[in-house]
């Protein structure tokens, strides 16, 4: 079939993509999909931030593109398979959507570099963020193009070889700053946009509401056994054990391994505890589907129908930033793209420093490698993992919860 697209063709519709993003004020990133032909199947932009509000700490471009890759097929259309899909950006993918491409198992082609999330964050190519078994899988796929010119902005080709249907294979050395510009223009507002909830001294309990109580009745439409576990703060125990064993079967229905994710806000309550996905999709795991699931409970009951200033306020004071809470896993992270993708998209929720009264916000029950290859894997990860947020996940200190799942 006749070549329809190049390299900076394809980026620029990246980088326009990356500007609505912009003006929606959101992360100044966009993606588009191609097929083996260099067709476009599908363009979006970042939508962490929609509308005025915080709707999904997750959706950034890639891992929205993915995502609709596997629903479209889900339905029934007629899509290449994965190896023979290629996604453009206009960033170098943070840890989730690196973690999410590899394991859908696409092509990537990357524009500016991102020196903080980025997998190829010191421009090495060698991907030394990624756990050892797959760089070489990121290296036979993930191509950074060569940018001709004289200015900051030239480099050298890198990784993976531009794909043969691309008619040209270099980018324009303005769209590269655009892209560049773009991220350095929204990062710090975004950020401290997704930090504006309320103080930690203004929390109040949600097991105090009445039972009608809107935001009640729609958190128990999502999860009908919220609030029916409480234990103390940050310290899951065996109390807990039923609604998470019960989920990792639904998990092991549903096409994983019998994983799940919780999530307890700071007084203990049970909020939600959630399956994957993953007959549906490869990167719909479950702590995938249960920060998603909790960030879009908030928009939606802040955006909804009739809310007003006083419901925005309740529900940032009994609906808190996770951070505020603990995430229970009922298996560890591993070295899998998969896990990789999560500790990413964990980064992506937190989005900045831990509170210091809450460094374990993040627990697993089962490991699935040792405590030392696991905090080895999070001390590689890209700078804003490793040295802003932190992430150390622990294993619960409640032996009987352990046992009840083992």
């Amino acid at each position: 079939m006749k070549k329809t697209i190049d390299v900076q063709a394809a980026v620029a519709l990246a980088a326009g993509e990356a500007i609505a993003a912009r003006a929606q004020g959101s992360f100044g990133v966009g993606g588009v999909l191609l097929d083996q032909y260099g067709n476009v199947l599908k363009t979006l932009q970042n939508n962490v931030v929609k509308g005025g509000l915080v709707f999904d700490p997750t959706a950034h471009g890639e891992r929205q593109l993915i995502d609709w890759y596997f629903a479209e097929r889900a339905k029934g259309r007629m899509l290449p398979a994965p190896h023979d899909v290629t996604l453009v950006t206009s960033l170098d993918p943070c840890a989730m959507c690196g973690g999410a491409i590899l394991a859908a198992g696409f092509n990537v082609v990357i524009a500016a570099n991102d020196p903080k999330a980025g997998i190829n964050h010191d421009e090495t190519a060698t991907f030394g963020a990624l756990p050892q078994d797959l760089r070489q899988a990121a290296a036979a796929s993930f191509c950074y193009p060569a940018v001709l010119g004289s200015s900051a902005y030239a480099r050298e080709g890198s990784g993976a070889a531009p794909k043969s249907f691309f008619i040209g294979k270099t980018i324009a050395e303005p769209t590269l700053a655009l892209c560049s510009l773009l991220i350095e223009a929204t990062t710090e507002k975004v950020q401290a946009f997704l930090h504006s909830d309320a103080a930690q001294g203004e929390l109040q309990d949600p097991a105090t509401l009445a039972p009608s109580h809107p935001l009640l009745r729609k958190l128990k439409s999502l999860y009908p056994h919220a609030l029916a576990y409480r234990g103390a703060p940050h310290a899951p125990d065996v109390g807990l054990a039923p609604f998470l064993l019960a989920a990792m079967e639904q998990d092991r229905r549903q096409g994983g391994d019998g994983d799940c994710a919780a999530l307890l806000d700071g007084f203990g309550n049970l909020l939600l505890c959630v399956p994957g996905r993953r007959a549906q999709s490869a990167i719909c795991t479950a702590f995938m589907e249960c920060t998603r699931q909790y960030a879009q409970l908030r928009y939606q009951l802040i955006a909804g129908a009739g809310a007003d200033a006083g419901m925005r306020d309740t529900v940032r004071r009994y609906l808190a930033h996770p951070k505020e809470g603990t995430f229970v896993f009922a298996r560890g992270p591993g070295a899998c793209a998969e896990s990789f993708m999560d500790l990413g998209a964990y980064g992506s929720t937190m989005e900045g420093p831990l509170p210091a009264n809450n460094p374990h916000q993040f627990q697993y029950v089962l490991p699935r490698v040792e405590e030392s290859q696991l905090h080895a894997l999070c001390e590689a990860m890209p700078p804003l993992y490793r040295d802003t947020i932190r992430i150390r996940p622990v294993q619960v200190g409640d032996d009987a919860l352990i046992a009840a799942l083992a």
